[in-house]
């Protein structure tokens, strides 16, 4: 009989599209997908490190993998993932764990889950200049089938002060691009209409052959990815600002299946804190960039990170990104006050000055912000029609369905006709800041 794996999956896309490489190379073994933590042989969390809140959440639910394990003595629980790399010593100390492994060694899971026995947990977190697990066919995890994550590399050079990735997913490396297109032209025959191209930098992907033969960029991977077909959507994410490129832009613009939307985190609005930060751009810089992504594509929706509450942030600085969010008016944002993580240059340099009141404020004050910018952002699209990949029903009401614009924002209407994987066109009739209500067309 075939064993049960059961993967718990949190954080970033990238760990969604790596718990499905786990997914994959487990089958080989004969191990069998399950959604049910009850009769799984394996459980498996993917973890992420970015916050600390992050790391909490899976020292509680180990606690609800042992009640498992008390009922299913053999059960194997295991770590992987960012956390498992950052914190693997202590992971193991618990008693509570069998398994611990690092975002570059799933191909040894076998061999690691065969080599547990009572009091002998085991342990791979070393990282690879090398492994991109490009021949690797992901066993899809979506609800719907119809959009793919695909990885296209892994790592990060960047070393931003704050930021635990470098240390936690190693140096970065280009997956061949031939094994990308492949894979998108493989999702696609399968009824897949939409991948998103996964990197934590995309812009500085760049395939260097063995032979020395031409390298690859990222707006070239782009386009011949959109070459698969017109009925192919194609996202990507994320940006950097200190990278995106023109020619990137111009490849965007071109082609009508790559979607008009950038994720292109600010961090913050001060430059005396980008440049702690290192980020290595100004706020001149980013501004300059949003005027050349909107000259080029005026409906390109713009969406961002940002950290409230960074080492010295100053209320001035606060202002800044306040300032900054008004100027460049994001469509949404994903908001954190700033979180010390172990390790990182901000953790050995700098004092985390700012106390928890004056961040949750600072916090606050940007979300009641991007609030208001989110609708009135949408009250824009009112009236326009938009074309829509229609995701599955919506979540409120079943009589409706949900799906996205190119820009990335979500759409319901009122349809009992399509399904999961149509385009439609629908047009605009309201609006909330999350969501745009519409009608087909």
């Amino acid at each position: 009989m075939s064993k049960k794996l059961y993967i718990e999956t949190y954080g970033c896309q990238m760990n969604v599209g790596d718990s499905e490489v786990i997914f994959s190379i487990l089958a080989d073994e004969g191990y069998e997908r399950t959604e049910s933590i009850d009769e799984a042989d394996v459980i498996l969390a993917n973890t992420c490190s970015i916050r600390d809140n992050a790391e909490q959440r899976i020292w509680g639910r180990l606690d609800q993998f042992q009640k498992q394990k008390e009922s299913k003595p053999d059960a194997v629980i295991g770590i992987v993932g960012c956390m498992a790399e950052r914190l693997k010593d202590k992971l193991i100390e618990t008693g509570k764990v069998d398994l611990v492994a690092g975002p570059d060694s799933y191909r040894t899971l076998p061999t690691l889950l065969r080599d547990i026995a009572p009091d002998k947990p085991q342990i791979n977190v070393l990282l690879s200049h090398e492994e991109t697990y490009a021949d690797i066919v992901p066993v899809r995890t979506d609800r719907n089938g119809v959009s793919a994550f695909i990885s296209i590399m892994r790592g990060c050079n960047n070393v931003c002060s704050y930021c635990v990735v470098p240390y936690t997913r190693g140096a970065e490396r280009s997956r061949d691009p031939q094994t990308i297109v492949a894979e998108a032209r493989d999702v696609f025959s399968k009824g897949y209409k939409e991948v998103t191209l996964l990197g934590q930098n995309v812009d500085s992907y760049r395939w260097k052959p063995a032979d020395g033969g031409k390298e690859v960029s990222f707006p070239e991977l782009l386009e011949a990815v959109a070459g698969i077909s017109p009925d192919l959507r194609v996202r990507f994410a994320t940006n950097h600002p200190k990278d995106i490129s023109d020619e990137l832009i111009a490849v965007m613009a071109a082609h009508e299946n790559i979607c008009e939307h950038i994720h292109l985190p600010v961090q913050s609005g001060s430059n005396r804190l980008l440049e702690k930060m290192r980020r290595r751009y100004t706020r001149e810089w980013y501004l300059d960039r949003v005027a050349k992504i909107r000259e080029a594509m005026p409906g390109c929706g713009i969406t961002t990170d940002v950290i409230a509450g960074f080492c010295s942030e100053t209320e001035e600085d606060h202002q800044d990104t306040l300032d900054i969010f008004r100027e460049v008016g994001f469509d949404y944002a994903y908001m954190f006050y700033y979180s010390e993580r172990p390790g990182t240059m901000a953790a050995r340099h700098f004092p985390d000055d700012v106390s928890l009141e004056v961040k949750t404020r600072r916090l606050n004050e940007i979300i009641t912000l991007q609030n208001q910018l989110s609708l009135d952002s949408n009250l824009k699209d009112v009236g326009k029609k938009f074309k829509v990949l229609v995701e599955g029903p919506s979540k409120k009401n079943p009589d409706e369905l949900c799906g996205r614009t190119g820009s990335n924002k979500m759409c319901v209407f009122p349809d009992k006709v399509h399904k999961a994987g149509d385009y439609v066109e629908v047009e605009v009739m309201s609006c909330t800041s999350a969501t745009l209500i519409c009608k087909l067309v």
